[in-house]
């Protein structure tokens, strides 16, 4: 969250930034607010002052035996004007608060601007796109032919885009979570954590998710709790309101959950298959680290879901995103697609953010200097390390064979009890 005090000191910097992100923000007029919220507060201090003032007043008055009702009564009058405005103050705050929680954080200099997806960079890519001396299959079909997604069960225990793995099916998908939690944990020297599936509220606003995005979440409203959208949640409110020594810095942390996204502005849009599904698993990467450290931390994380992708052996490449196409909570994001051969087509499979101190500000996560000195909001970043259901897309149309099996990454072969080919039984 941008706090009031920057916005205040930096309001020419933080409109360009909503320009940029194609955000309409009243910057002006927040700031008219504030300024009345603080000529208010400035009032109150001074009644309360002259309150105290007539209360001492009061005292001695009492203890010399003299009449103290008319500053009794001035008291009280101030008492009443105080209360007074402190109402004032609490509507100007309930007018500003919200909308603070709506002002997106400020993306970084070297992030290109844009409105959408057409103004991304492409960076960099990675392997040889698979070619056929057959007709490739789109994951559906093979899915269909191989017998190990039903989409048309799951259809019937849920609803539509809901995914059914099973036999060898649900095997891959075990393979690859247990796959990327052992690279994460053993070599990339992440912490696993096993966290809850739901959130509540202020957990859900900590990471950025809500007000904005509260359409997309799937919310139980008897106990106003939220399916989480992905782990980032969970993992990034671990330390909400805790403040670390700076040795105990840099954090890694990894984890495995479902994630669930209504997708309510994407009706119509890939609504067939893995492609865009309303339930999917993915393996998630958080980071908290000192400021200076955070972009080379980003750096760090993208290579650290490269490396998954590498040891699939997986063609992808690496978007930077533009301003308009930035997730809410990121200053700078990076996302990886994967190549689909039955697809002919690119599908993001990760996103990997720098959110500097936006969320740390949100749920107050701080670190304390070794040299002392005030307590500073660390930077958080996350990253998908990776999300599966559009990697198991990749493995089944890039590892094709003409007979209608898929051939087994090797790295998931001890996975998959050393069977080399997912088979038509």
């Amino acid at each position: 969250m941008l706090k009031l005090e920057y916005i205040r000191s930096n309001a020419e910097v933080v409109k360009k930034a909503m320009r940029d992100r194609g955000m309409k923000v009243n910057i002006d007029e927040l700031l008219k607010s504030d300024e009345e919220r603080r000529k208010l507060l400035s009032e109150v201090e001074t009644l309360k002052h002259q309150r105290n003032t007539q209360s001492d007043d009061i005292g001695k008055l009492i203890k010399e035996g003299k009449d103290a009702e008319k500053l009794k009564d001035e008291m009280r009058d101030v008492s009443e004007q105080i209360k007074g405005l402190d109402k004032q103050v609490k509507e100007i705050e309930d007018k500003v608060n919200p909308v603070l929680l709506t002002i997106p954080n400020i993306p970084h200099s070297s992030v290109p601007v844009g409105k959408d997806a057409k103004d991304n960079k492409v960076i960099r890519q990675w392997g040889t796109i698979p070619k056929f001396n057959f007709s490739p299959k789109d994951h559906l079909q093979l899915a269909k032919d191989l017998d190990i997604i039903d989409f048309e069960r799951a259809l019937k225990i849920v609803g539509s885009n809901f995914p059914l793995y099973k036999g060898m099916g649900a095997l891959l998908e075990r393979a690859l979570i247990n796959f990327m939690l052992d690279v994460h944990t053993k070599e990339h020297k992440y912490t696993e954590i096993s966290p809850p599936f739901l959130a509540n509220r202020a957990t859900m606003t900590g990471t950025g998710q809500l007000p904005k995005l509260e359409e997309d979440m799937y919310h139980i409203e008897k106990e106003d709790y939220f399916l989480i959208p992905t782990a980032e949640v969970p993992l990034t409110n671990l330390h909400a309101g805790e403040t670390f020594p700076e040795e105990d810095l840099p954090i890694y942390y990894t984890g495995y959950t479902p994630c669930f996204r209504r997708e309510a502005g994407s009706y119509g849009k890939d609504t067939k298959g893995l492609i865009r599904v309303h339930q999917f698993d993915k393996v998630e990467m958080v980071k908290f680290v000192k400021p200076e450290n955070s972009f080379d931390e980003l750096e760090s994380m993208l290579k650290n879901a490269e490396d998954i992708l590498q040891k699939l052996k997986l063609p992808y490449r690496i978007i930077l995103l533009c301003t308009g196409d930035m997730g809410f909570s990121a200053s700078k994001c990076y996302d990886i697609e994967l190549w689909a051969s039955g697809l002919e087509r690119y599908l993001e499979v990760s996103s990997c953010s720098n959110c500097t101190n936006f969320q740390a500000q949100r749920i107050s996560a701080k670190y304390k200097p070794k040299g002392g000195g005030k307590p500073i909001y660390l930077h958080t970043l996350n990253g998908s390390g990776v999300a599966l259901a559009r990697t198991v897309i990749a493995i089944l149309e890039n590892y094709q064979q003409e007979d209608g099996s898929i051939l087994i990454p090797e790295v998931l072969r001890p996975y998959m009890n050393g069977k080399t080919k997912i088979e038509k039984t």
